[in-house]
Formats: structure tokens, C-alpha cells, sequence
């Protein structure tokens, strides 16, 4: 099996831009990229994008004006997981020896579709009782509390680390740093969640990399790839713990499997900060403390910038945002950029080992629709 490696990297700005076009928006990642691995669309031979929101071929529309040759292009939605999945997919067929230079490209444009909660399929049972993505994670939220005997101190807390990197980051463009006291006084969402501790729903960007089998030769030294794990969420028929995040668990054990190696071994995270509650549940499904002790992990320091393992040095998608297609391909591109000590005033030292986390979607009776896990390794 051939090993692929991340040849070059791009991101476009993540804020409000409803003066551009997702389209625009994909093709400045796609454009640095290329640059950044120092190839050309010539030497790509399929593209895969991730997109969730962006509606009819959104991979043929984003390259169109670019001037490619007619290559494949894959179009993968996975809800927010899509452009990891992308990624998952790219990786596969150069390992097989299909193709030996690919480009993966996430984005969405959410700007253009109003404000509020992420639009779900209205046909869902959950969906039609008010079940979207804030309410669910707000009685996880609930029930954890309940169970761990922790405030809303702590929900508050993890806004206010990933808010504080998030100021470090150029490409988050609407990132402020916040206190403790102003996440919890901002408007409420659902009980216990406010409005600062939910991720930025209206959100525009895109981001790009190119995988190949060949010898590089690009700005940086490649990034190898540990592990690539995609799984799907169990139909649920039982009473299920909410505070118990399956899939992702079992998509952690199957990565660390995969890369030989274990929570200890990881010098950063980028996870799914969907909400505060969701970084506390990630901790504890990916090994890095125990059940219940995700805001004692929190208060010691350890998942902060100088912490024995940050944990969403970008800021995460509470301080960058999160257009749903993009968001797994940005993951991956901080891993790379802290592997390749590129960070600048959020680069976490010595950082070699790095894993990348992000779930999609919500539908009746599973956990998540879909849990990407990728390890990278400098």
C-alpha cells in the first residue's frame, strides 16, 4: 500500500462574506494549496469536495472557472463530517495506487441562507418536536451536569479558552476574546447553552489540500498520515446514555488501533466544539481523562495553549465558525500547520503528533450520523 502524504495546504477566510460565492471562496483554498505544494491543476488527477449546504454539484461549480481538464470530481456530503470524510476517500484511492496527486477542497456559504440553527431534514422525527442540534446538546449538557455535579462555569469555561486562541488565528475573522461572565450573561439558546457557547451558525469559508504518492517538493516538509477512520452511528432502540459519546469512542479506538498508538501519544486535538458541552464529551471519548473528569482536565490547565495537550488551538469552531463542508479540511489543515511549525502565535511546541475530530449530523435514533477521526504525524 502506497503512502499518501499532505503535499500542501490552503484556507480561505472564515467569517460573513455575503459579497462572495462559496465557489470564490474554494477556489482561493484550492489556489494556495497548489501554490503551498507547489504543483499545478495538470499534475491533479481527481478532486474531492466535501460540501453539505451548497446544493447541485458544488465540486464541478467550484472548479469550473479554474481551467481543469476534465478530471473526476467526487462530491461527498456527510453533513458536518463531509470534507473530512472527503479527505477519508482521497486517501483510499491513492493508497490503491488509483491515483498518485489528488486535491481535497471543503466549503459552504451559509450567509446566503439566513440565520439560526443549521437547516435539517424536516421529514426527521426529531426535527418536526423541536430535537435540532441545540436542544440535543442542551440536555446532554443538562444531564451531565446533573450526573458530574459541575456549574455552568464550566460549559462557560470552554468558550473562553477556545475564544482566547481563537484571537491568535487570522483566519477567524469575528473572534473576540470573552470572560466567564459574559458567556454566561449572553442571550440564552437552550438551557443551559447561551449564545457564546454555541458555534457561530451563519459562517462562510473553505479550505484545500493536496495528497500524492510522489516526491514533494513543496513549501513545507509533507505530513504523513497515521490513521483515517469513518464510522456511521448505531439506530439506537434502547435507553442510551447522552453523555456517553459512542461514536466517537469507537472511532477513536479504531484510530488509535490503526496508528499504533494512544491518547498519550498526541501533542494536540482539533475537535468537534460544536457547542461547550460537546469539547467535555470529546475528552472523555477520546481517551484523554476518564468519565466525569472532563472539567477537572479543563480547570488544570492541560487542554490550553502551554497544557500538556491542547485541545482546538484555532479556536476551534466556537471561535472560527463552522461552515459544515469546510470544517473537517480546516481541522486538518492546523494539524498541518502545527506539524510543520507554521502556527505562528498559536503554535503549540514540538508538536509531532496530531488528531483531527469532527461528527455530522443529527437524525432520529443515533448518537451522530457520521464521526471522522484522522492522526497526523509531522
Amino acid at each position: 500500500m502506497k503512502e499518501a502524504l499532505i503535499a500542501g495546504i490552503g484556507i480561505s477566510d472564515f467569517g460573513r462574506f455575503p459579497d462572495l460565492t462559496e465557489e470564490a471562496l474554494a477556489q482561493s483554498a484550492i489556489l494556495a494549496a497548489l501554490k503551498d505544494a507547489d504543483v499545478t491543476l495538470r499534475d491533479v488527477q481527481a478532486f474531492y469536495c466535501g460540501n453539505a449546504l451548497g446544493g447541485h454539484l458544488p465540486g464541478q461549480r467550484a472548479l469550473r472557472e479554474l481551467g481543469t481538464g476534465g478530471e473526476a470530481v467526487y462530491n461527498i456530503d456527510n453533513a458536518c463530517s463531509s470534507g473530512a470524510t472527503a479527505f477519508h476517500l482521497a486517501l483510499q484511492a491513492l493508497r490503491a495506487g488509483q491515483y498518485d496527486t489528488v486535491l481535497v477542497f471543503g466549503m459552504d456559504h451559509l450567509s446566503g441562507l439566513g440565520g439560526g440553527a443549521l437547516p435539517l431534514n424536516e421529514k426527521d422525527w426529531n426535527n418536526r418536536r423541536g430535537m435540532i442540534m441545540p436542544a440535543l446538546y442542551a440536555m446532554r449538557a443538562k444531564r451531565y451536569m446533573h450526573e458530574h455535579g459541575i456549574s455552568a462555569d464550566v460549559l462557560a469555561d470552554v468558550s473562553v479558552k477556545n475564544r482566547r486562541h481563537g484571537m491568535l488565528n487570522p483566519i477567524a475573522k469575528f473572534c473576540r476574546e470573552v470572560t466567564r461572565e459574559e458567556v454566561l450573561a449572553s442571550r440564552m439558546v437552550a438551557d443551559p447553552l447561551t449564545l457564546l457557547q454555541c458555534c457561530p451558525g451563519v459562517v462562510d469559508g473553505a479550505a484545500a489540500l493536496v495528497l500524492t504518492t510522489r516526491a514533494s517538493q513543496g513549501v513545507a516538509k509533507p505530513v504523513r498520515v497515521l490513521a483515517s477512520v469513518v464510522q456511521s452511528g448505531l439506530f439506537e432502540v434502547h435507553q442510551v446514555d447522552m453523555t456517553e459519546a459512542e461514536i466517537t469512542g469507537r472511532a477513536a479506538r479504531l484510530a488509535y488501533e490503526q496508528a499504533g498508538l494512544g491518547a498519550n501519544d498526541l501533542d494536540l486535538i482539533e475537535l468537534h466544539d460544536a457547542f461547550t458541552i460537546s469539547e467535555l464529551l470529546y475528552y472523555e471519548a477520546l481517551g484523554l481523562c476518564g468519565r466525569g473528569e472532563a472539567a477537572k482536565l479543563l480547570a488544570s490547565g492541560a487542554t490550553t495553549l502551554g497544557g500538556r495537550i491542547p485541545v482546538n488551538a484555532s479556536g476551534g469552531l466556537i471561535a472560527k465558525g463552522h461552515p459544515p463542508g469546510a470544517t473537517g479540511v480546516a481541522q486538518i489543515v492546523e494539524l498541518c500547520e502545527q506539524l510543520q511549525q507554521r502556527a505562528g502565535k498559536r503554535q503549540v511546541s514540538g508538536a509531532r503528533v496530531g488528531l483531527s475530530q469532527v461528527t455530522g449530523g443529527g437524525i432520529w435514533g443515533v448518537d451522530h450520523a457520521a464521526c471522522s477521526i484522522h492522526i497526523l504525524a509531522a
